[in-house]
C-alpha cells in the first residue's frame, strides 16, 4: 500500500515538473551554430541543450510549457517540455519553414499520417489529430476540409526549386473548441468562412 502511494506521488511529481514553464535562451557563435539553454521562471539557465541535436528554434522570449525545435533525425517541428520530452509534432504552415503558433491558446499539431489536431498552451493534446485540413481558431471555431488535394503552382518545377502549392478540398465545415464537427458538406472554404465569420490571425 505504501509502495503504491509512493509510486502515485512520484508520477504526480514527475508530471508537475513536465508542466513547468520555461523559455529558450539563444547564444550565437562564430561558426554559425546556435547554443540553446533552458531558462526557468527564476531566470536561471538550468540546462544547456545539445547543439548537435537541436538545429533550429522557433520560440519567443516568453515563458511557456513547451518549446518548438527542429531536431536532427525527426521530420518537421517538435514541441518539447522542460525535461526535453517530445510532446507532439507541430504543424507547419504552408510549404515554407513556418511552424504554427498559439492562437486562442491552441496550436495545431500533426501525427505520423499528417492529420491535424490541437494542443493547448500547457502542452496537452486537447483535440487528437484527425483532420486533413484545419485552420487556426477564431472566436472558438476552426474551418476543416475533407477530400483534399495539393495543387502545385508550377507544373514542371525543378527538384531544387521551392515547391509551392495550394490545397483544394471537396468538402468544408467547421468545429468547436472540443473538436466536435458542427457542419461538414459540399461547401466552399469561403462559404464556411462567411458563415462563422472566421478571420486570419493577426500575428504582428
Amino acid at each position: 500500500m505504501k509502495y503504491t502511494f509512493l509510486l502515485i506521488l512520484l508520477t504526480f511529481f514527475s508530471n508537475a515538473i513536465g508542466q513547468k514553464k520555461f523559455r529558450i535562451k539563444v547564444e550565437d557563435t562564430d561558426n554559425w551554430k546556435s547554443i540553446y539553454y533552458i531558462v526557468d521562471e527564476k531566470g536561471e539557465a538550468i540546462k544547456k541543450l545539445d547543439s548537435a541535436k537541436y538545429y533550429m528554434s522557433f520560440n519567443g522570449n516568453g515563458y511557456q510549457s513547451f518549446a518548438i525545435f527542429g531536431i536532427k533525425g525527426k521530420s518537421g517541428w517538435s514541441a518539447i517540455d522542460i525535461n526535453e520530452e517530445i510532446l507532439f509534432k507541430v504543424y507547419n504552415q504552408g510549404d515554407e519553414i513556418n511552424p504554427d503558433n498559439l492562437i486562442e491558446n491552441k496550436i495545431r499539431i500533426v501525427d505520423e499520417n499528417d492529420k491535424i489536431g490541437f494542443a493547448d498552451n500547457n502542452g496537452k493534446i486537447i483535440i487528437k489529430p484527425q483532420f486533413e485540413i484545419a485552420t487556426t481558431f477564431h472566436k472558438g471555431k476552426a474551418i476543416i476540409g475533407e477530400n483534399c488535394d495539393k495543387i502545385p503552382w508550377e507544373e514542371h518545377a525543378k527538384e531544387e526549386d521551392c515547391h509551392h502549392y495550394s490545397i483544394e478540398c471537396k468538402k468544408h465545415g467547421f468545429i468547436n473548441q472540443n473538436g466536435e464537427i458542427l457542419q461538414i458538406g459540399n461547401f466552399s472554404f469561403e462559404e464556411i468562412q462567411k458563415k462563422i465569420k472566421w478571420k486570419e490571425p493577426e500575428l504582428y
